[in-house]
């Protein structure tokens, strides 16, 4: 990539140590130093991601496979190029570029070459952080993400529909991200290449983190972003294989990514030691606000909720070096139920696990995108990631049946939202440690024999009794002053289901698995 680039008063710093890039980035005023010794920088206005400003090139490669709408907007090869150039352009008349030889996928047969070219030295460390650092082969293909956040395209003459662009070419293996200093736009692109490519070699992609037991158990959770999926994998009791996004084949499950990307909204040590004791030097940390001791003020949310700390693997003491493991014997789906009339943990039939995943719901938490103003809503995000599947829903759907057929793994829904009421109205969220007490009864492998019912609704089999678990809570209309205002809200619920499944083209045994009013 950086013999594109001819203006000889240039600086290309190539594969600079991430030391070396923190002193960049501190020189530079990018960042400030924290008293945990991380690194945090503001974004602006972007504090999350742009959905609306995220484009597939339409191409002979994509035209016909990708799901094209308003999540995978289509963009013409001809624009791209236009801008791309633009963008080129525009670095080459910069200072100082950062380059690292970084790739995505740590199985070998499935992994990723990527060269990231950026013009801000964190932004060049927290690609180091998350993606993995080894180098690249002799004359493997290889993707080039270029990222230029001060470079503001005009809409009016380049396509956009903002002044910031999100753009994946598949032909030429390109990634363009500029208009935007949210440094999660450059680690969902390459998700969203994995996810696209990998189900042609008959892998299911995931968003979810995964985490291995003493005897080799694998389990995976789940779960849009502020529902638990990186805090319950961040185990003190079980080795962590990766925090946000895996591969699931006939080898088992690998990471995508090298690091963790944690929301650190109202983080303490007390509830999540892992992740708070792995927020160190060489981690990065976004619209974090310090105090006067330039301390973080994880509760402190005046510039966003969707606060976020990148730190390295190698920050967490129990992982798998490997970066990868066998097959998961438990698969856990993280929903936040606003309404407060889901159960806790429920065991899934396989139908209902493909219902489930296609519907996807659950809350999105902490303002993960740009212009959503609300703290949280609900929402359905097809296999618990909509924004990141280029690819129809059904294609990820069969794929996880498949899986689940190969390995018999059981699912589980766990509920990390509302009990007692609904949000805002009388209700309260489940505890961590209460879900934490969930989360073990499933790992362990006991709700697969312990006594159970079938609540009404939803046709959801519980648990009647937990360890450490209050029994009331396992009914949730047990947790309700007004049984009368539990039905409403759980026919309110079941009516979202099924009008958002009205969607998808599956067999009747996965529509029937769904809530029947």
């Amino acid at each position: 990539m950086q013999h594109r680039f001819s203006n000889s008063d240039l600086i290309q710093h190539v594969d600079l140590a991430s030391d070396d890039l923190i002193a960049k980035a501190l020189l530079r005023k990018e960042a400030v130093l924290c008293s945990n010794g991380a690194i945090t920088a503001t974004t602006g206005t972007r504090t999350g991601r742009s959905p609306k400003d995220r484009f597939i090139v339409d191409d002979s490669i994509t035209h016909k496979t990708v799901d094209w709408g308003k999540v995978n907007q289509p963009i013409a090869p001809a624009t791209f190029a236009a801008l791309w150039d633009k963008v080129e352009a525009y670095l080459n008349d910069q200072k100082e570029v950062f380059i690292s030889h970084l790739r995505v996928g740590a199985h070998p047969d499935y992994s990723l070459a990527v060269t990231v070219c950026s013009e801000l030295a964190w932004h060049n460390l927290f690609t180091r952080v998350l993606f993995i650092r080894e180098a690249h082969k002799p004359n493997e293909p290889v993707w080039t993400l270029m990222a230029a956040p001060n470079f503001k395209p005009d809409p009016a003459v380049d396509g956009t529909n903002g002044d910031a662009a999100v753009i994946l070419n598949f032909s030429e293996r390109k990634i363009l991200v500029c208009g935007t200093h949210y440094a999660g736009e450059m680690k969902k692109a390459m998700f969203t290449v994995l996810n696209y490519l990998l189900p042609e070699e008959h892998v299911l992609p995931m968003h979810c983190s995964a985490n291995v037991g003493a005897d080799g158990d694998v389990a995976l959770f789940f779960g849009l972003s502020g529902t638990g999926k990186t805090t319950l994998s961040a185990d003190p009791k079980r080795q962590l294989i990766g925090d946000d996004e895996h591969g699931w084949g006939d080898c088992g499950v690998f990471n995508f990514e090298g690091g963790c990307y944690a929301k650190c909204i109202n983080l303490s040590q007390e509830n999540e030691p892992v992740i708070w004791n792995a927020i160190q030097h060489g981690s990065v940390m976004e619209n974090v606000v310090l105090n006067a001791r330039n301390e973080p003020d994880f509760a402190d949310d005046r510039l966003t909720q969707n606060t976020r700390a990148a730190y390295p693997l190698e920050h967490i003491a129990l992982r798998v070096p490997e970066n990868r493991a066998g097959q998961p014997r438990a698969v856990v789906f993280l929903t936040c139920d606003l309404y407060g009339v889901l159960p806790p943990v429920s065991l899934l039939t396989k139908e209902q696990a493909a219902y489930h995943f296609l519907s996807g719901y659950t809350a999105l938490v902490g303002s993960t995108e740009v212009g959503q103003t609300e703290a949280i809503k609900e929402t359905f995000s097809t296999c618990f990631g909509a924004p990141f599947f280029p690819r129809p829903a059904r294609v990820y759907a069969e794929l996880l049946i498949e899986r689940l057929e190969k390995t018999g793994a059981q699912v589980y829904l766990v509920n990390t939202g509302w009990t007692g009421g609904a949000f805002g109205d009388g209700g309260k969220r489940f505890s961590i440690p209460t879900t934490r007490a969930v989360v073990d009864a499933v790992l362990s492998g006991e709700l697969l024999e312990t006594a159970s019912e079938t609540l009404p609704g939803f046709n959801l089999r519980v648990p009647t009794q937990i360890p450490g678990v209050d029994a009331k809570l396992l009914n949730p209309k047990n947790t309700w002053k007004d049984p009368d205002a539990f039905d409403q809200k759980l026919k309110t619920l079941m009516q979202k289901f099924q009008d958002n499944f009205t969607k998808f083209e599956v067999p009747a045994a996965i529509r029937d698995a769904g809530p029947k009013l």
